[in-house]
């Protein structure tokens, strides 16, 4: 077995942008799960993180979708947005082509993913770099789910691409490690920008704690945009990182944030 940690964080640009309009008790507790969430990382020594992000129309657009894609470079450029308004600067990523090669090619024996060797990475996969390898050292994969542009990929085949990570990661010799990123509850680029629903997210997260795969597939994307926005198709992210670990989970921080436009949570997955 060589995926040796998962976990999952939020990703908003406005974590790192608004950082100076936040209540500080909030921020500074919810910086220090991430630290929390770094250290324990780092401490399981990984070759290669795996990030499952969702990215932002920044290097696919509706002209060619992919559900899920992986990134098969040796190595990438980010942030694509404005690094000031983001509050982040611009790095040089190390990847990894031939790891992602391999990963990919056991992925596609049971799931059909998309990849490719030029690769930007917008605040979705930014912002938790920015915390969870702030000195830049890590090797980097990122994989994306579709969970912008309807169709979207049904929640069940989220959980089987996190299962066919999880997979890949015990085929190879290397240690992976797996963040799934993204949001729960929000609504972003709309005028109810800043809302979250707090019970919402509360309940999808002790679903995901409690390791229960029937329950976190329930929701339908009716109800989810419903009750959690547009951003709320982000949970794909959660479901896969759950599906890669597969057991139960440890919250280490959540609480509604609306400057950063999300309810920021920060959980720690068991390996079964």
């Amino acid at each position: 077995m060589t995926l040796v940690f998962a976990g999952v964080c939020s990703h908003a640009p406005g974590i790192t942008g608004r950082a100076d309009r936040a209540p500080p008790e909030q921020r500074d507790a919810f910086y220090t799960a991430l630290g929390d969430l770094r250290a324990a990382l780092h401490a399981t020594r990984p070759d290669a993180l795996i990030v499952i992000a969702a990215e932002h129309f920044a290097n696919f657009f509706m002209n060619n979708m992919p559900a899920y894609s992986v990134g098969m470079a040796d190595g990438y450029t980010g942030p694509i947005e404005d690094a000031a308004w983001l509050g982040i600067p611009p790095r040089d990523v190390r990847g990894d082509g031939e790891l992602s090669r391999r990963l990919i090619a056991e992925m596609m024996t049971t799931v059909d993913v998309g990849y490719s060797e030029e690769w930007r990475f917008d605040h979705g996969i930014m912002v938790p770099l920015h915390f969870l390898d702030p000195d830049n050292a890590l090797t980097i994969i990122p994989a994306n789910i579709n969970c912008q542009g309807p169709p979207l990929t049904p929640l069940h085949r989220a959980w089987a691409f996190g299962e066919a990570i999880r997979r890949a990661a015990d085929s190879v010799d290397e240690r992976i490690a797996v963040v799934g990123t993204g949001g729960i509850s929000h609504w972003p680029a709309t005028p109810d920008s800043g809302r979250i629903n707090e019970a919402w997210d509360r309940d999808f997260l002790a679903r995901l704690t409690a390791g229960d795969r029937d329950a976190m597939l329930a929701y339908t994307d009716a109800e989810i945009y419903r009750d959690a926005g547009q951003g709320g198709f982000e949970i794909r992210t959660f479901l896969a990182a759950a599906a890669a670990g597969g057991g139960r989970g440890e919250l280490l921080y959540y609480a509604p944030i609306p400057i950063f436009a999300v309810g920021c949570t920060v959980a720690t997955l068991e390996i079964a």
